[in-house]
């Protein structure tokens, strides 16, 4: 037996190591796979390699094997990236970030459905995507009754193995080995008119088990892998990263004097990104102390938080760090063992919730208009960048909803403040604050007009300002009534940099 292989306790299991390829001949064309891996975080990294080249050699003889691929949210270059290089995937659900697959949805050759994550497990088992074939999913070890110690992260993996009729396991030891304990896998939360409340009444509470406890008899492959995950380095702040954390972070104070915000805060999301950690990283020299985070992707920032003291727990359904990050994880691992929970997204992302123990969320946004709706997926309405994740989940339920972006993009080609979004994800009803690095806009109790005068004083590039407020201005005086609007120019900023390369007026 392998060093690898001792991960797999399990004697009956143990009978079903084998290779990437021979397991990877389990999945054929047309089926649907439910891969694990959240973020860049726990996904199959030999598998989705042999069943790539499987598939190119299909397609040079002329036969067709695609599949339909489900997972908890993106995965990484070695699983969605070689599938869709290979021309493999045919549709796939519910959220994204690989260049490659990303091309392929914006040229029309995968059928992508944008969704948010929470509803991912419970469409899943009213049968609405057909039958779950096959799982494939990453895990860190099997004890030697069969039950299974999940990896860095648990996403959608229970309802997979569940759903599924086989399932493919990759052990991976590169895994730590003391994530054993980390995971809280509630049982799933059923199917109306027999769904229970899910009994978590604070962020670090724990209402299951630390294993997956699966049908033993579905699993008809078990791969040894030693293979990291993407951990891609974040970018050290900028200064207008930096701006808009201290502005976030000086309306916390402000709240708290006010006696509207306790001294600890409420439990933290944030969203994937640069932005976000920077928020974070702002915390650790804030006043605050004794925060809990309540979040889908556990990143560097909040690691640093309980590292340092300022955070005592942290809930998420996925850890995905930086290279240094991940190591001064593995270096804390017995320590970090009572302080991080992993549960699985529709835990994480419930609606309920999230509302019921009042989570502060921030997330990054692509644009927003000048009433506050927020765009937070397609670049100039038409084609897909990443996909919602898990920001509606959190925006509409949050207590209070921040969405961050700096005022322009593309060296300022690009106006992040807009007369009208040119996609929808989240509206205006749903978010509470928009932050740039100019400033930030509080649209609570303010009507449309109130809106629009707060987010183009306050956030909006000095460069677009007077052309925002020349359309409001106008539209106002063409009978704009409830929320001024002139059709015929709404979108002509986003055509205009269709067609010019810039949204500013020459």
């Amino acid at each position: 037996m392998t060093a690898n292989a001792e991960r797999v306790q399990h004697e009956g299991l143990r009978a079903k190591i084998m290779s990437a390829e021979q397991a990877a001949s389990f999945i054929k064309d047309g089926m649907n796979v439910g891969i694990s891996g959240f973020t860049g975080a726990g996904y199959p990294k030999a598998v989705p390699a042999a069943l790539a080249k499987q598939m190119e050699e299909a397609h040079e003889r002329g036969e067709k094997f695609t599949i339909g691929m489900l997972t908890g949210a993106s995965t990484a270059a070695d699983c969605d990236g070689v599938l869709a290089q290979a021309k493999g995937i045919h549709f796939r659900t519910p959220f994204q970030s690989d260049p490659t697959l990303r091309n392929s949805i914006n040229a029309g050759e995968v059928n992508y459905v944008d969704m948010h994550l929470s509803h991912v497990e419970q469409q899943v088992r009213f049968g609405f995507y057909g039958k779950m074939d096959v799982a494939l999913i990453e895990i860190t070890g099997i004890l030697p009754d069969g039950r299974i110690i999940p990896s860095m992260g648990v996403g959608t993996n229970n309802e997979w193995m569940k759903a599924a009729d086989k399932i493919i396991l990759e052990v991976n030891s590169r895994q730590h080995i003391l994530l054993e304990g980390m995971h809280d896998i509630h049982p799933d939360i059923g199917t109306p008119p027999n769904r229970k409340p899910i009994p978590l009444e604070k962020p670090d509470g724990r209402i299951g088990t630390p294993y997956f406890e699966i049908d033993l008899n579905k699993v008809v492959a078990v791969v040894v892998t030693d293979l990291p995950d993407r951990n891609s380095k974040f970018a050290d702040p900028d200064e207008n990263s930096k701006r808009i954390a201290s502005q976030i972070i000086d309306f916390f104070s402000h709240e708290v004097k006010a006696g509207r915000l306790p001294a600890n805060l409420l439990p933290l999301q944030s969203g994937v990104g640069n932005v976000a950690n920077a928020v974070l990283a702002g915390l650790q020299d804030s006043p605050f102390e004794n925060l809990y985070g309540y979040t889908e992707v556990l990143q560097d920032g909040m690691l640093d938080l309980i590292l340092n003291g300022k955070m005592v727990s942290a809930s998420a359904t996925a850890l995905s760090f930086s290279p240094d990050a991940l190591q001064r994880f593995n270096d804390n691992i017995e320590t970090l063992r009572s302080k991080i929970i992993l549960r699985p997204q529709e835990v994480t992302n419930h609606p309920e919730l999230i509302r019921r123990l009042g989570v502060i969320g921030m997330n990054a946004m692509i644009e927003a208009d000048i009433f506050g709706n927020v765009n937070s997926t397609h670049v100039m309405g038409t084609r897909m960048m990443n996909g919602i994740g898990g920001s509606g989940d959190f925006t509409r339920n949050a207590f209070w909803s921040f969405f961050v972006s700096p005022s322009v993009a593309k060296d300022g080609k690009i106006s992040c403040i807009v007369p009208m979004v040119s996609h929808h994800d989240h509206t205006e009803h749903d978010v509470m604050f928009i932050v740039t690095e100019q400033g930030m806009a509080d649209l609570r109790g303010k009507a449309p007009r109130q809106r629009a005068k707060l987010i183009i004083e306050n956030c909006a590039h000095p460069d677009y300002r007077d052309m925002l407020k020349d359309y409001l201005d106008r539209a106002e005086k063409a009978g704009g009534l409830h929320t001024p609007h002139m059709l015929n120019e709404a979108l002509s900023w986003h055509q205009r940099f269709v067609e010019t390369g810039d949204m500013r007026i020459k």
